[in-house]
């Protein structure tokens, strides 16, 4: 076991002003600790005396209560994203899949807590203790690297130089499955007032309001209002807007008029102010109003879960549990296998994140994907592959399960393998006589002709890998494939980003 801090016990305290910060990270309330129990803290705010729960918040600055060391079995660090945003809910969740009370303490140093599960309920044996520290994704990898972490949390995958260094310390192959987890997606959503008549902006147009040229809604055919942009202090939140609006000029400085201080302060500014744009997590958005995205070849996206599932909408970021393959602990292996099953999808969506679940949509040949699509092509060959597209969208839905791959590859990419088990999982629950059809996509280059064919074959692919994964299982389902090349690309085929998300294999499901 390793040695944390944890809060020690105390009836009374001096009045010392401190932060207590809701695990959610919705709240901070403000004011002179004048008591802590262990389990609640009493403070004296401006609204009078509040009786705070211990677990539910984590306390901030110099009177925050003393510590003593208490050993825990597995440390988990890094993002503060995942360590804040996301671990507190999954603790508690995990608790309740072992039947088991979560008791959670603030622990030694800035950002740091200390979740212990008792058994029974609470009334049974200590099973084990988990302790969070929040940092950044660096640390993470520097954390495994060092040894100090069981368990990296990161907003962002591990870099091919931490891998490496991780490999020759001997702490195995840190993509593999088995040590590269993604547990949740964050996306960020762009809002403006409700009284803002706009509903959509280009990329190029939300790339010129954050650099600070675009600074009137007349310019972007809004009303002829100043636009006020609300920016973060949040780092790595900041950097998911850049890498998403400015592409290969993501280390643009942001041009802001107000910055939040978090999430829900830019929200209500938003609510206050007509000419406000901010972005902020998808849990967010609430009573604001979102914008839909509009690429350079005029594709749209909407920020909704589908979209961001299928990764199809530009603005989110993996999150990732890293574990050493070295390291022989069991309460990190079955909080990795909680976090990343059914189980915690629940749990992650009440964290304000988007789980990986299953999800339907409909196709159709009424649909805006069928619009764009209707009368594309060149040729005969490519007119009729258009046409057996739209054919088949009449009678199929989607799911969100999207497979993606290299360029000229058949490989899956490392979510995929994820993807596949839990398709495998909902597939299985379908009634008999049940259809799927693998949709195969490719990017832009190289000939149309090949294209298909490559499309055909990643599509095949996955009905393999699916199949030997999934063995018997699936005697229920009809598993059909297809391959449609270049036609109704998801992205713009301009850079590198975009044909990545162009190389899929959709699952479509049969309707009728």
């Amino acid at each position: 076991m390793a040695l944390l801090g944890a809060t020690a016990l105390a009836t009374s305290l001096a009045a010392d002003p401190v932060i207590l910060r809701s695990t959610d990270g919705t709240t901070n309330l403000n004011g002179d600790l004048i008591g802590f129990d262990g389990e609640y803290y009493l403070l004296n705010t401006e609204l009078g005396d509040l009786r705070v729960a211990a677990d539910r918040v984590t306390c901030d600055g110099a009177g925050c209560p003393t510590v003593e060391t208490v050993s825990a079995d597995t440390i988990a660090g890094g993002s503060d994203t995942v360590a804040e945003g996301l671990m507190p809910l999954l603790l508690a969740g995990f608790a309740t899949d072992l039947g088991a009370e979560a008791q959670t303490q603030t622990g030694q140093g800035e950002g740091r807590i200390v979740t212990t599960f008792v058994g029974q309920d609470g009334f049974g044996a200590q099973i084990g203790a988990v302790a969070v520290q929040s940092g950044t994704s660096d640390d993470a990898f520097g954390g495994l690297l060092d040894r100090s972490f069981q368990m990296g949390l990161s907003a962002r995958r591990i870099t091919p130089a931490e891998a490496q260094a991780l490999a020759a310390d001997g702490a195995g192959t840190m993509i593999a499955p088995d040590q590269e987890h993604i547990v949740a997606i964050d996306s960020l959503v762009i809002v403006v007032n409700q009284s803002n008549p706009t509903d959509a902006l280009s990329v190029a147009d939300l790339a010129g309001i954050f650099a600070g040229q675009i600074t009137n809604w007349a310019q972007v055919g809004g009303p002829d209002l100043p636009i006020t942009v609300v920016t973060t202090q949040d780092a790595g939140t900041n950097d998911v807007l850049r890498a998403g609006i400015f592409g290969d000029q993501s280390g643009t400085r942001l041009v802001g008029n107000y910055t939040a201080t978090d999430n829900v302060d830019a929200a209500i500014y938003v609510d206050e102010n007509p000419g406000a744009i901010a972005y902020v997590g998808f849990a967010f958005k609430r009573g604001q109003k979102p914008l839909n995205l509009v690429s350079e070849c005029g594709i749209g996206t909407s920020p909704d879960a589908f979209s961001v599932k299928t990764e199809e909408y530009t603005l989110f970021r993996r999150l990732y549990l890293y574990t050493r393959a070295d390291t022989d602990n069991t309460l990190t292996d079955d909080f990795v296998r909680y976090a990343t099953s059914p189980a915690a999808n629940l749990v992650i969506l009440q964290s304000g994140f988007i789980d990986l679940s299953v999800e339907q949509v409909p196709l159709g040949t009424d649909s805006p994907r069928a619009a764009r699509v209707r009368g594309t092509g060149q040729g005969s060959f490519e007119k009729s592959v258009v046409d057996r597209l739209i054919g088949e969208m009449a009678s199929h839905g989607r799911l969100s399960s999207t497979f993606r791959f290299r360029t000229g590859s058949t490989e899956l990419d490392p979510r995929g393998i994820d993807d596949l088990q839990r398709l495998a999982d909902y597939l299985a629950d379908l009634p008999d006589g049940a259809e799927i059809t693998f949709a195969g996509f490719a990017d832009s280059v190289g000939a149309f002709e090949p294209n298909v064919i490559l499309s055909e074959g990643r599509a095949e692919q996955v009905r393999s890998a699916l199949l030997a994964l999934a063995g018997d299982r699936l005697n229920n389902v009809t598993i059909k494939t297809a391959g449609y090349g270049e036609i109704d690309p998801a992205a713009c085929n301009t850079n590198d980003a975009g044909r990545a998300i162009n190389r899929r294999v959709e699952t479509w499901i049969k309707t009728q």
